[in-house]
């Protein structure tokens, strides 16, 4: 039997496909809540209500599974800028600024997330937070060369530092062979300034604070699904 957690994923997501349109060019998100969305539209592909769409997955996992499941690929080369994207979140503010990548493909998803008209995030209602960090350490994708050196510095800017592992053990590594480093600020005074800093940094190649890109959030719970905008679009 399927948990509420699970409805409520599975409500979120299907609401948010209610924005694909025939002929548009999408990114698909990585990760539980987002594959709900990947299911949805190719059952809308499989009725024949939605036709002429290609897809831009964020991960090679994603790709496998919109595949298998007859779902349209492109690429960011063939399609720069995308119609839409939707994607999960791990922690979501009331400005809708995001921490992502719990999954671990947080620079994929950025790329593609920088190339959408609209960034549709769909959560359920555990996933909001009144400051980011609160609930959610900052993923932050490293290069495996030096990548111990970035430890201090981090640790400089208030968080507890942990390498990303797999099951196996060994060091969990992203689809373009980088470490993460999971970094436990606690809630984010500032996070354009932690963003800014991260981001000149040598060696850091991506993190998971998501800041004015998402322009649309559906969250699920027991009242049903809220779909909210960024108040300037």
């Amino acid at each position: 039997m399927e948990s509420p957690g699970e409805r409520w994923k599975r409500a979120a997501a299907e609401a948010a496909v209610r924005l694909v349109e025939p002929g548009m060019a999408v990114g698909l998100g990585h990760g539980s809540t987002a594959r709900y969305a990947l299911l949805r539209i190719a059952e809308r592909l499989r009725s024949g209500d939605l036709h002429g769409i290609s897809g831009v997955p964020c991960s090679s996992q994603v790709e496998r599974e919109a595949r298998e499941l007859g779902i349209p690929l492109t690429t960011l080369e063939e399609h720069p800028i995308l119609d839409l994207t939707i994607d999960g979140a791990d922690e979501v503010d009331p400005d809708l600024d995001l921490i992502k990548g719990g999954g671990g493909a947080l620079l994929r998803e950025k790329v593609v997330a920088q190339a959408s008209r609209r960034e549709a995030i769909v959560v359920d209602e555990g996933k909001l937070s009144p400051a980011l960090g609160t609930r959610s350490p900052v993923p932050v994708e490293v290069l495996p060369f030096g990548w111990r050196t970035h430890v201090p510095f981090l640790k400089g800017l208030g968080a507890e530092v942990v390498l990303r592992r797999g099951g196996d053990g060994t060091p969990f590594q992203t689809d373009q062979g980088n470490f993460v480093l999971d970094c436990h600020f606690g809630p984010i005074r500032d996070p354009q300034a932690l963003a800014r800093k991260l981001e000149a940094r040598a060696g850091i190649l991506g993190h998971g604070l998501f800041l004015g890109l998402a322009t649309d959030l559906f969250v699920a719970g027991p009242g049903g699904v809220r779909h909210l905008r960024r108040p300037s679009l």
